[in-house]
Parts: C-alpha cells; sequence; structure tokens
C-alpha cells in the first residue's frame, strides 16, 4: 500500500510538471483540459482512499475483536475445566463435561470452540439448577460468578464482531466499495454465528 501511494504522488508531480510544459506551449485551452482531468483523477483518488480505509478500518476492528473472543473464549475454557473437578466431586459423578478433556478441543476455531464451549456452559447451569446443595462450595460459587462476568464480556466482543462483520460485507457488495475491495482481494466474512445473517442479506438486497 505505501508503494501504491509513493506511485501515486510521484505521477501527480510528474503531471504537475507535464501542466506547466503544456501551458507554456499550448496555453489556456490546454490547460482547461488538463485540469479537468487532474480534478476528475483527484475525485476518484480521493473516493478510492476514503473507502478503501473503510475496508482497513473495519478489518482492524474485527482483528482486535477476534483478539478479545479468543482470550475470553480461552478463559471460559479454564473455568468450565476448575467447576469440572468440584461438581464431579460434590454429586459423586464419574463423567462431567467430558469434552473440555478432549485434546482435539484445543484444534478448534474460534467459531467451533464457541459451540463447545456453549453446550458445556448450558450442562453446568443445569446441573446447578437441578443441585442447589451445589451453591454451598464458595470456591465454585466463586468460578461460577467470573463465568458470568466472562459470559457478559464475550457475548459483547462476539455481537462487536459480527456488526463489525455486517459493516465490511456491506462494503462487499455496495458500489463503488465493491469495485475497490477487487483491488485488495477483500472476501466476505463469516459471522460467528447467525444472528446477524438476516440483517445481512436485507442490506445486501438494498
Amino acid at each position: 500500500m505505501v508503494k501504491f501511494y509513493f506511485d501515486f504522488f510521484s505521477s501527480y508531480i510528474f503531471f504537475w510538471f507535464y501542466v506547466c510544459y503544456n501551458y507554456i506551449v499550448w496555453g489556456d485551452t490546454m490547460l482547461e483540459i488538463i485540469l479537468g482531468s487532474v480534478v476528475a483523477v483527484t475525485l476518484i483518488i480521493l473516493i478510492f482512499v476514503v473507502y478503501h480505509n473503510k475496508f482497513q478500518i473495519s478489518v482492524i476492528k474485527m482483528e482486535e475483536a477476534e483478539n478479545n473472543i479468543e482470550l475470553f473464549l480461552q478463559k471460559k475454557l479454564d473455568l468450565l475445566k476448575r467447576a469440572q473437578p468440584i461438581i464431579k466431586k460434590e454429586l459423586k459423578m464419574d463423567e462431567f463435561l467430558e469434552q473440555l478433556e478432549d485434546t482435539s478441543i484445543q484444534e478448534l476455531n474460534y467459531s467451533e470452540l464457541n459451540d463447545t464451549l456453549k453446550l458445556a456452559f448450558n450442562d453446568l447451569f443445569k446441573v446447578l439448577d437441578d443441585n442447589e446443595k451445589l451453591f454451598k462450595s464458595e470456591s465454585l460459587v466463586r468460578i461460577v460468578d467470573d463465568i458470568n462476568t466472562n459470559e457478559i464480556d464475550l457475548v459483547a466482543a462476539v455481537k462487536f464482531y459480527n456488526d463489525t462483520v455486517v459493516t465490511f460485507n456491506q462494503l462487499i457488495v455496495s458500489f463503488p466499495s465493491n469495485i475497490i475491495r477487487l483491488f485488495f482481494g477483500y472476501k466476505r466474512k463469516d459471522f460467528y454465528n447467525h444472528e446477524k445473517r438476516e440483517i445481512y442479506e436485507i442490506l445486501k438486497d438494498n
């Protein structure tokens, strides 16, 4: 991208030398034609830069949200693993949230890990609802409080990511940004879940 701007400004400077030369040789008529061309090219470049910056801002926001989601998912996994042995001991269960011990869980992408941990989260609170005596364990109560706080942060981070994806995907299909994205190979992004897909389809049709 730096090379693009360098080439543009180099060409721009060269063009003004060309304008001055033609003004001396051809006079006002040629100057008006050249200046009109300069204005047109400048407007095109301005539009190009503005929409490219919009793409870049969306990309930065999505990367930031992904980093936060990764941290919250890892924390959620750690908290659920801490709650697992306490519940197994209190309820004398042989198996509980065994999916958390599967080594392949570390190979899941963010979306798959989110779905897996969501099921584990639901299983945990179902057991808590059915066994109120578990709340007598202070260590478990602290873990559950941390899980709830982390869940609020995770939901907010996922929502921020999905909202940004809506904006990014709208740029992908809208004019003139849909032309600009061809220069940089931007592709439509997927959501962490499908809550925004209907909204995106409406935006795309408009």
